[in-house]
């Protein structure tokens, strides 16, 4: 029985949970398939590559279901995916350069700022959405999206968990409206990352197809319930999810040996 005939069940599963999440909170899902993947003894680059294509497969399902009810719009994700694109490669080249257990405790420092700067938001206004003032929105976007490309690309995250507290503060949107945004500029970033890896032979198909399979039904089913749940439901989920990842980055820190 080969590795992927063992695991069918998990990685079915596996997808699942990361659609749910990536409707619900507009990330890719790498942050959990990644480290499942490495655990069933796919090689890190080989991890990275095929979850990319499952990210690809549930950020697209859960998009099309946004755009159809009237949720995405598609020059939002095109004015933050366009730069973000370009700057991510930049975060990648800087990213090797840096020690290892520095990039860990900087990106739990990120997180936890991030937390910090969405509740600021969302005491300014009941929703989050109060405008900005003096300040271009197309630059504004422009910044935004090259800011979360750098970021996401200098600490390996497909970028969801900095692009959405990252548009409400600086573009006011309100939070449900980031996370539709943030979900279809990571359909950018991720062929992006994909095409990258497929031409190195790292993306494993069949994995990531049936990850991705698992994930369009689980991006359906909460991009349906996103609209109709309260926004205090969605910033709690999103608030403990970056929690959740800014300990978990810190002990993988303070603990694994590099």
């Amino acid at each position: 029985m080969t590795l992927l005939s063992s695991h069918l069940f998990l990685l079915g599963g596996a997808g699942l949970i990361a659609g749910l999440l990536a409707g619900l909170l507009g990330i890719g899902g790498g942050t959990i398939l990644v480290p499942l993947l490495v655990t069933l003894n796919y090689t890190p680059v080989q991890a990275v590559a095929t979850s990319s294509l499952s990210i690809v497969i549930t950020s697209l399902s859960g998009s099309l279901h946004n755009w159809r009810r009237g949720y995405l719009r598609p020059q939002a994700v095109l004015a933050l995916g366009i730069p973000a694109l370009v700057t991510a490669q930049i975060g990648v080249v800087l990213s090797d350069r840096v020690p290892s257990q520095f990039l860990l405790l900087a990106f739990g420092c990120l997180l936890l700022f991030n937390l910090g700067l969405m509740q600021w938001r969302l005491r300014l206004g009941a929703d989050g959405s109060s405008p900005v003032l003096g300040v271009n929105p197309a630059l504004i976007q422009l910044l935004t999206g090259a800011a979360a490309g750098f970021l996401a690309g200098f600490f390996g995250v497909g970028g969801g968990v900095i692009l959405v507290p990252l548009q409400m503060v600086g573009l006011g949107r309100p939070l449900k409206e980031a996370i539709q945004t943030s979900l279809g500029v990571i359909i950018l970033t991720a062929l992006a990352a994909v095409a990258g890896h497929a031409l190195q032979g790292n993306v494993l198909w069949r994995g990531g197809l049936l990850l991705g399979a698992g994930g369009l039904v689980g991006a359906q089913i909460t991009a349906r319930w996103l609209p109709r749940l309260p926004a205090r439901v969605v910033n709690l989920c999103f608030s403990a999810l970056l929690l959740t990842l800014a300990v978990y980055t810190f002990g993988q820190a303070l603990l694994k040996p590099f």
